[in-house]
């Protein structure tokens, strides 16, 4: 719960929403639908939920601007999921997790320039030619390799590793264990077996990108893998080196981008999906869950599937798969009467 208690009329002005009901109503917290209890509020957005409108024990709702509200007073918004975000932040603000300054057990070489409101915490190392901006936070054991340069109000959890030459954006958030910055996956034939081609580009990441635990973002071979402006990526991702993500993206648990493939503005990967090396997906690609997409895709197409297909013709052919069965025994039966 909160350290203080806030009226729905209070919460709605905050978030430019209206108040259907009693706005004097107060909340100190936020909770799921189903596990809400009085003095929290909760919300939902979903058709999947609005049954447990009625049961819910929430003290008040956020919903959009026509769903029942079985009575309770709520706070309406066409987009009551953004608002429901928004009313977190206030109810629950965001703290601060690093002091300025520097942890007396970091090692920060003496060639770094770090900005006095920034926090570098235990066990962090900090290498020669490293710059790192104001109000950013290194929570523990993090390791941000020689000339890296991070901008303003970064936040980089424990055991994230930025390695050297990277450029990371303002307002940057890497999850714990994220890797920026390791070699690509790139090795030539010769008469000795494999040899390593030395990865001397670098990852160039945008301003406001957000990347999830154990993800792995490679540093390009010559020139630098980037990551647009925006772009969300989840857990466990693996991004190749050389690869060029566009603005606002979003790419799902699990996903992996081969190298020097370009992805546009507003693309969306589902878990699970893989993509091809040296290929292109055009802005507002969307790909479906546990796709592989082995050819470039045309903007705003959507597809599904494993190659990756147009969704109808994806779902047509899943569809048709349904009833190999059935036609396997009826070509089976046709057989066995032009034998006979």
């Amino acid at each position: 719960m909160s350290s203080r208690a806030f009226t729905l009329s209070e919460l709605a002005a905050q978030v430019d929403a209206v108040v259907d009901g009693d706005g004097a109503v107060e909340v100190s917290g936020v909770n799921t639908i189903t596990d809400a209890e009085p003095g929290q509020l909760s919300f939902a957005h979903n058709v999947k939920y609005y049954r447990f409108i009625p049961e819910t024990r929430a003290s008040a709702l956020v919903l959009d601007l026509e769903t029942d509200a079985s009575g309770r007073p709520a706070i309406r918004h066409e987009n009551p999921y953004l608002t429901f975000a928004r009313i977190i932040d206030i109810i629950h603000p965001i703290e601060r997790i690093v002091p300025p300054g520097v942890h007396p057990s970091a090692v920060v070489d003496t060639a770094a320039e770090i900005d006095p409101n920034a926090g570098i915490g235990p066990l962090c190392v900090v290498e020669a030619g490293a710059k790192i901006g104001a109000g950013t936070q290194l929570v523990s054991s993090v390791h941000i390799g020689c000339d890296v340069s991070i901008g303003e109000g970064c936040l980089f959890h424990p055991g994230v590793r930025i390695l050297r030459h990277c450029t990371i954006g303002n307002r940057v958030i890497l999850h714990a264990g994220a890797v920026i910055g390791a070699d690509g996956f790139g090795f030539a034939e010769s008469e000795t077996g494999a040899r390593k081609i030395q990865h001397i580009g670098s990852v160039e990441i945008g301003d406001e990108v957000e990347i999830g635990a154990n993800t792995t973002v490679d540093r390009g071979m010559l020139g630098p893998t980037r990551i647009g402006r925006g772009t969300k990526i989840d857990n466990l991702v693996q991004i190749a080196h050389n690869v060029q993500i566009g603005m606002y993206c979003f790419l799902a648990g699990q996903a992996g981008v081969s190298g020097s493939t370009k992805i546009g503005n507003g693309v969306i990967l589902a878990g699970q999906v893989g993509v091809v090396g040296h290929i292109e997906l055009g802005d507002k690609v969307m790909v479906g869950a546990q796709s592989g997409v082995a050819k470039s895709v045309k903007p705003g197409t959507v597809v599904f599937g494993s190659p990756a297909r147009e969704m109808m013709q994806a779902k047509r052919i899943e569809a048709s798969i349904g009833r190999l069965p059935e036609l396997v025994r009826r070509l089976a039966k046709l057989e066995k009467r032009l034998n006979d």
